[in-house]
């Protein structure tokens, strides 16, 4: 069996206002990053961690985040945001037919990837069967830079 590693979800960038972090970092890797702000690696090591295990990814520690939960209380205090890839369903429409004759349905429940941005708030919200069902996907984590000064 060989293991698949996701380098491509393994980065930081910064700009005015925020910081993008990708979710495929291990706790480990994220607080030896030198790329990642320190005061950024200082709040997780000094309030995430504690609460997770440092060969947790990003990704499922947010995945699994319970909504009542002290730690969405410390990311909502660095303003963070999640970007979430998941699967849509369309609605169907009725088209209308000429002179008001009946029309026919169009696209028919199509299925497609989305793309959204979401406040851990919101995604702890969403029980965990509920994300599998949707297909999430979670792949970046960004914060205030402004907010990080505070704590």
């Amino acid at each position: 069996m060989q293991k698949t590693v996701y380098e491509d979800y393994k980065y930081s960038v910064q700009d005015t206002a925020r910081i993008y972090v990708g979710c495929k970092y291990t706790f480990g890797e994220f607080l030896e990053e030198e790329e990642i702000l320190f005061k950024f690696r200082l709040v997780m090591q000094k309030y995430i961690l504690p609460e997770a295990d440092l060969e947790d990814t990003l990704e499922t520690h947010l995945y699994y985040l319970e909504p009542d939960s002290f730690l969405v209380k410390i990311y909502r205090q660095m303003k963070a945001k999640v970007r979430v890839v998941m699967i849509e369903e369309k609605k169907p429409f009725l088209r209308i037919g000429v002179k008001g004759a009946p029309g026919k349905a169009g696209t028919e429940g199509k299925k497609r990837y989305v793309t959204r941005q979401l406040t851990v708030e919101e995604l702890a919200g969403v029980p965990p069967r509920e994300k599998e069902r949707q297909g999430y996907v979670i792949q970046e984590l960004s914060v205030s830079k402004l907010a990080l000064t505070a704590l």
